[in-house]
């Protein structure tokens, strides 16, 4: 038996097809009521993980434990879950209500009750109003949430998300994120999401399991995983990162003096006492940009490549004197106004505090 505390549990849980390991000895716990997202590119094994929850593969090793009891052998639709897919398929010749209703006809409770609910369920997605009419007469994000409601009014213990926005265009798959998370929020379900949009993850989840061969890289707090990263892995998966090579020449208080490419120095403070050959990550928002200026500490002599006006902020590409491109991204509110007249091949300086180098085994 597992903990009352988690609504999913693997544990020691490794999914082979053929000689391909998707999944490899997995030990992961999923808290009740939390949104839990799955990120990772394609192939990592997020959605063979989702599966396993669901029912629709089942584990070559070890176990899957839903509200604490084994699921592993258990069908479909014998598991407290529902799956909410990509693509809706939703009932054309059906009403949107009886779409909804649809799972509740299966439990064979009476029309009343079931249209009760169903109504219910679309008030929670916004859709009152719209149950009288049929799937074509909806656009993608409506229809969206019907499939949302479908799930929703079986009431289960867990709702997975299969890439459930990727059909929609930018704006409405902004829109559903907002909508998901209040959603999640308000009926207080767990919601397991898998996603290769490293955007969607970070705005919805409690926490997110960054996944890389059927592993977990790292499991924690978006605010963690994108100030924090685990491993170099991490660092370049989620959210622009500089990567520079280096190596530690000394560490005191807490201050670790790196040599990377060119000749440069970095000074980073740090937790630990890295040693020999590192991986020093700087995020774009953290770098400014000078005219000229001597190279020294946390001063990186470079040469434009490209500027760029991304509305409320300038990024740009520098290179150094060995060949490393290097992108800062600068508020236009505040910045320094001959950052507004850079050209290519102007000479600048790149600064950044020593608070900002992330320091990661090589």
């Amino acid at each position: 038996m597992g903990s009352a505390d988690f609504d999913v549990e693997f544990r020691g849980v490794t999914k082979r097809f053929g000689d391909v390991t998707a999944v490899d000895d997995l030990d992961l716990r999923i808290h009740q009521g939390e949104f839990l997202s799955l990120l990772g590119s394609s192939g990592c094994g997020k959605t063979t993980s989702l599966r396993m929850i669901a029912g629709f593969e089942q584990p070559t090793s070890g176990e899957v434990l839903i509200g604490g009891t084994d699921a592993v052998g258990l069908p479909p639709y014998k598991r407290d879950v529902n799956t909410v897919f990509q693509h809706y398929a939703l009932f054309p010749h059906m009403s949107i209500l009886d779409n909804v209703a649809y799972g509740l006809k299966q439990r064979r409770l009476d029309k009343k009750e079931r249209h009760q609910k169903a109504h219910a369920a679309l008030e929670l997605v916004h859709l009152e109003g719209r149950a009288n009419r049929k799937p074509r007469e909806l656009s993608g994000g409506q229809q969206q949430r019907v499939a949302l409601a479908r799930a929703l009014v079986m009431e289960p213990r867990v709702l997975l998300l299969d890439e459930p926005l990727g059909a929609l265009d930018l704006k409405l798959r902004k829109d559903m994120q907002v909508e998901l998370k209040r959603i999640q929020r308000d009926v207080g379900i767990t919601f397991v999401y898998v996603t290769h949009d490293q955007g969607e993850a970070m705005s919805m989840s409690d926490r997110i399991a960054v996944m890389s061969e059927g592993r977990v890289e790292q499991l924690d707090a978006p605010e963690a995983i994108y100030d924090r990263p685990a491993s170099a892995f991490v660092a370049g998966f989620v959210g622009e990162m500089n990567v520079l090579d280096g190596a530690v020449r000394t560490t005191a208080d807490g201050v670790a003096t790196i040599d990377v490419a060119g000749g440069s120095t970095v000074a980073a403070r740090t937790t630990g006492a890295p040693a020999g050959k590192v991986v020093v990550g700087i995020r774009p928002e953290k770098v400014t940009v000078a005219p000229g200026g001597d190279a020294g500490p946390n001063r990186l002599a470079a040469t434009v490549v490209t500027r760029l006006q991304l509305g409320s902020s300038i990024q740009v590409v520098a290179q150094l004197t060995d060949g490393t491109e290097v992108t800062a991204v600068v508020p236009r509110t505040g910045a320094d106004a001959t950052v507004d007249a850079l050209a290519t091949g102007d000479r600048v300086c790149l600064t950044f505090a020593d608070t900002a180098p992330i320091v990661l085994a090589a």
